[in-house]
């Protein structure tokens, strides 16, 4: 498996890229799949300075999930970085927020499909619960300054993305479980943008003394089934399509018949 931060990084910059553990320890110590010195961090992607902090925890808290149920080794720092050349610092945005925004700069639009081609994922999640709400409107009408020969798909059930660590069978959810499923941006069988209108962050979120800060539509089996998902997602945007890996076919295979009580 390959360490996939590095390589989006040292790729972009024209440098060669580092690889990481592509096996699994045979001596029962802890096996870190991005190496002992490279932790993971996700960009949370601003709108712009003044933004107010919403979901705050969220990312920290998907991030010591993808610690404590993977082999993966993370920072949990809150990385907030507008749109500009720090982008380029993750292999890994999320963009969150209600309401519509004002249009990126052409620069902009050429860092973030600079950065997108270099192997980048962006999750667009909307906290409005709204297919179409502003907020989406307002992101598809960017995204399709980026992709003007495509429209957002609905990503099948048979994507990798639903087995990527969990086998995840139910629709996808978050905060809310609404009928309209994760959509995404495709390049062949790659979705290096994927949208959801249904607020995960807001399932991840706790505040300082560990309790979850907003209620989930359907309870705390719907919570366990959004963190589930998050940790999916950043296993895909790390591997893509390595569903062939043997790595992780132990762990995907323990959970194959796990039910949440």
């Amino acid at each position: 498996m390959h360490n996939r931060r590095t390589f989006l990084i040292q790729s972009i910059r024209g440098l060669l890229a580092a690889s990481a553990a592509s096996s699994m320890l045979l001596d029962h110590t802890v096996a870190h799949a991005m190496g002992e010195e490279d932790a993971l961090e996700l960009g949370w992607l601003r709108l712009d300075k003044s933004e107010p902090l919403t979901r705050k925890t969220s990312l920290r808290r998907i991030l010591q999930e993808v610690e404590k149920r993977t082999s993966i080794k993370v920072n949990a720092e809150n990385n907030r970085v507008l749109l500009g050349k720090d982008i380029f610092d993750y292999p890994m945005l999320f963009l969150s927020g209600s309401g519509d925004f004002d249009p990126w700069s052409d620069e902009q639009i050429d860092l973030l499909r600079t950065w997108l081609q270099g192997g980048g994922v962006l999750v667009v999640d909307s906290s409005e619960g709204l297919d179409d709400g502003p907020f989406l409107r307002a992101a598809r009408r960017e995204l399709a300054r980026i992709y003007p020969d495509k429209k957002p798909q609905k990503i099948p059930k048979n994507h990798v993305i639903y087995k990527s660590f969990y086998l995840i069978k139910n629709n996808p959810r978050g905060r809310l479980a609404p009928e309209v499923g994760m959509q995404g941006y495709f390049e062949q069988d790659r979705v290096p943008v994927i949208l959801s209108s249904f607020d995960m962050m807001g399932a991840w979120s706790r505040d300082g003394f560990g309790q979850w800060e907003y209620e989930v539509e359907g309870g705390e089996i719907q919570r366990e089934y959004a963190i589930r998902l998050g940790v999916n997602l950043v296993m895909y945007a790390l591997c893509v399509n390595y569903k062939e890996d043997q790595v992780h076919i132990p762990f995907i295979l323990k959970r194959r018949n796990w039910k949440v009580e």
